[in-house]
């Protein structure tokens, strides 16, 4: 008998166990899944920091990470994800009219400032100029028409050139009005600069791009959050048009623009990325 009702003591314990846990999975079945596309560094990075915050507001973030710029905004358009985080505002204006997608920026993350990087620099130099340029040297930038239009800004702000037009955001090397050390400017796919940058004197590169190819130790200035190219090309938080004001579009804003985000930014990527709020 005493065998008997150990028996059955044990199986209520087991029971009432198994019960803990399935209370304990289910409150996780409860979580609202929130879907982002996101690129590998920094977005992906950051977004995994707002993962615990986003769980306490009652959603499960998924971060698929995408290494091209195109596919991260189809999806969004076709309603396959929630949210994009991996471009700035003119290229998702560009993209939509280009595409016929329909996609709204709803929040400023961070800027990756455009930077000028020399391969045997051992400093940043604030004071950077056209005096430290030698006469014919020559410089990759990227080719894509917004940060063409950067790195001229970024180069005209350092008087090494300056174009026709400072409010151009489709000026190319052929704007070029002024270039008193007769540099030559080579047009590069943005991605493949870091890789030009043993061949050539000065090669203005993207923050990200400086950080996934490790030569962030080369960089001698970049862009600030007060440059003018910089200002127009926040990184943003981008959704289909119409989830503006959706529960997961502000939740996923609230949980970005925070002081623990900001502090992340500042210390895990330094000038490479800086927070686009306050």
């Amino acid at each position: 008998m005493k065998k008997i009702i150990a028996s059955l003591i044990v199986g209520l314990l087991v029971l009432t166990g198994c019960g803990g846990s399935d209370d304990s999975a289910g409150a996780d079945d409860k979580l609202e899944k929130i879907t982002v596309a996101a690129s590998a560094t920094p977005h992906a990075e950051i977004l995994e920091e707002v993962k615990e915050d986003l769980k306490e507001a009652g959603y499960e973030l998924e971060v698929k990470v995408f290494d091209d710029y195109i596919l991260p905004n189809t999806v969004v358009d076709d309603g396959e994800i929630d949210a994009n985080f991996f471009q700035h505002e003119p290229y998702l204006i560009s993209f939509n009219e280009d595409n016929g997608t329909d996609l709204v920026a709803v929040a400023n993350i961070h800027i990756e400032p455009l930077g000028i990087y020399a391969k045997d620099n051992e400093k940043t130099n604030s004071d950077f100029s056209v005096a430290d340029v030698k006469e014919g040297a020559v410089i990759t930038i990227p080719n894509d028409p917004s940060n063409e239009y950067r790195a001229l800004l970024l180069l005209q702000e350092k008087g090494i050139i300056k174009i026709k037009d400072s409010n151009n955001l489709k000026s190319t090397v052929v704007d070029i009005v002024e270039n008193p050390k007769n540099v030559e400017i080579k047009e590069v796919e943005a991605a493949g600069i870091p890789a030009t940058l043993p061949d050539v004197d000065y090669a203005v590169i993207n923050g990200n791009y400086a950080l996934t190819n490790k030569v962030e130790d080369k960089l001698i200035v970049a862009e600030t959050k007060d440059s003018k190219g910089a200002l127009k090309y926040a990184n943003i938080l981008a959704v289909k048009k119409g989830n503006e004001d959706s529960a997961k579009t502000k939740a996923l804003i609230k949980a970005l623009h925070t002081e623990k985000v900001k502090t992340f930014i500042e210390e895990t990527f330094g000038d490479l990325v800086i927070p686009a709020f306050d």
